[in-house]
């Protein structure tokens, strides 16, 4: 351990990073304990933080921190020891921690902290942990290309060539992520091969992807739905005998009801894109049921599907009031 710390650790300049590391486990683990404690109105902790009537979440303390530490650690970056660099990198890591922890609300934009949608920010977390820990063990990201590349004197060619490649890969792993596989993203980009092979596969149901992609083409949802079920039902098999195990005797028959209890519960089709936003991909016309569709094509006029407002009672708007919903702010409330 004090070869490996003195060797690959400080020896390779690495030292800011580990401070880093530890700083975000240890500020989201503190957080977690602490907003368990918030909500259990433990007596000797502290409560939540408000300006008045408005509740502050910590993730705004997280922003604050990372801002600070950020700008102080571009100051020092040159001229600094890596003593000074790893205690402003540690609060960086902490103030990061407390942005990732109310991921899903950033993504939502909604109070989804304790909602099944919550569940995001640990995913958040989790990628963030497995990124810094491979780069912290040696790895490096984006192996498709070469940074010395776009050296001062680098041949033109080289420098095309390492853009090209560098946008190839950025690329990939938006396609990966997209599709909702956030583990192959994160492991691709160690490792581009995987980008490769995440980017063709068929993308989980409930991802941004299917969103677009599947919510038309109800046979390719239905195969994303049957993938994700086989590929997660042996996990969460383990994870239910795992449970039983240290609660007493596991029961197999049980594992394996339990299991498709919670498949049930975890596994399900993205919801379609609203009528009224442009597609950013496929068909412009994408219904959530059939009878959408067949009701838009029976109509004589089918205002909803031009202007996107759909009556979910079957009573398409006339184009006058269509017209009204738009210029008129009250009517969407």
């Amino acid at each position: 351990m004090h070869h490996w710390y003195t060797n690959d650790i400080v020896g390779a300049g690495r030292l800011p990073l580990l401070f880093f590391f530890v700083g975000f486990i240890g500020g989201f683990l503190v957080t977690r304990v602490s907003v368990r404690l918030i909500r259990a109105e433990v007596r000797w902790w502290f409560g939540n933080v408000s300006a008045g009537q408005t509740h502050i979440h910590h993730m705004v303390f997280g922003v604050v921190l990372s801002l600070v530490s950020g700008v102080s650690l571009i100051a020092v970056s040159i001229t600094g020891s890596q003593a000074t660099l790893s205690v402003l990198s540690c609060a960086f890591g902490i103030g990061a921690a407390l942005v990732l922890d109310e991921f899903a609300l950033i993504f939502y934009l909604r109070d989804v902290y304790w909602a099944e949608e919550g569940r995001a920010s640990v995913d958040a977390v989790f990628a963030a942990l497995g990124a810094t820990g491979m780069v912290l063990l040696g790895f490096r990201p984006m192996e498709l290309f070469e940074l010395s590349a776009f050296g001062p004197d680098a041949p033109l060619v080289e420098v095309v060539v390492g853009l090209v490649f560098a946008a190839v890969g950025i690329g990939l792993a938006a396609v990966v992520l997209v599709k909702g596989k956030i583990w192959t993203g994160l492991i691709g980009i160690f490792f581009w091969p995987l980008l490769v092979v995440g980017a063709l596969r068929m993308a989980r149901p409930g991802s941004p992807w299917a969103r677009w992609r599947y919510t038309n083409r109800p046979r390719r949802m239905q195969r994303a739905l049957r993938r994700e079920r086989r590929i997660r039902r042996p996990v969460i098999r383990a994870k239910i005998y795992l449970q039983d195990l240290m609660a007493g005797r596991p029961d197999v028959p049980h594992v394996k009801a339990a299991a498709e209890a919670m498949l049930d519960e975890v596994v399900h089709a993205a919801p379609p894109p609203p009528h009224d936003l442009p597609r950013v991909f496929g068909p412009s016309r994408a219904w959530a049921r059939p009878a959408d569709a067949a009701r838009v094509e029976a109509s004589p006029d089918p205002v909803g599907s031009a202007t996107g407002v759909v009556d979910p009672r079957g009573d398409s708007p006339t184009a006058e009031q269509s017209i009204d919903r738009h210029r008129d702010p009250a009517s969407r409330r």
